[in-house]
């Protein structure tokens, strides 16, 4: 799959290319920062810095599609109105006590960890789920990227170093 991206991406810039695979779910910068550094040769900073423009305007994107998306759905549909109605009240159940004692401090660290469902997309749902504000989410989602970015980034360098 990756290969595949890379090839259809190939006709653009390589900072564009970055930007681009930084915005996709799923490999977000944690794939956009590697292979940004390894096929398309680029310096680290440059790397960094478009697969972290790259994955926070992604997260600007699905917060604006998750609220009007969700609202059509459940203004338009009894189904979904009962299913985000269960599923928001079940998460909130389940993870309030997280939440609470955290707070911010809990969206921020798990964006900030880069592993696979970790990343600004899932962030952005879970600040949705739980009614966090979208300046504050954006500003705790965007420190998160840069810290998952960092370790990515350093990851990435040790591994090129190591081959």
């Amino acid at each position: 799959m990756i290969d595949y991206i890379i090839q259809l991406l190939s006709n653009i810039s390589p900072q564009l290319a970055t930007f681009l695979i930084a915005i996709l779910p799923i490999i977000e910068l944690r794939g956009a920062i590697p292979i940004g550094m390894t096929f398309y040769s680029l310096p680290w900073y440059l790397v960094y810095f478009w697969a972290v423009l790259g994955n926070i305007v992604s997260a600007i994107i699905v917060f604006f599609f998750l609220e009007k998306v969700s609202g059509f759905l459940i203004k338009h549909s009894k189904f979904f109105e009962r299913f985000f109605n269960w599923l928001f009240s079940r998460t909130r159940k389940k993870h309030k006590i997280k939440v609470e004692r955290f707070k911010d401090f809990a969206l921020l660290l798990f964006v900030a960890i880069p592993l696979p469902i970790t990343g600004s997309w899932t962030g952005c749902l879970i600040a949705f789920v739980f009614g966090i504000p979208f300046k504050k989410a954006l500003i705790m989602i965007s420190l998160g990227v840069m810290i998952a970015g960092a370790i990515v980034l350093l990851a990435t360098i040790g591994a090129i170093s190591i081959f």
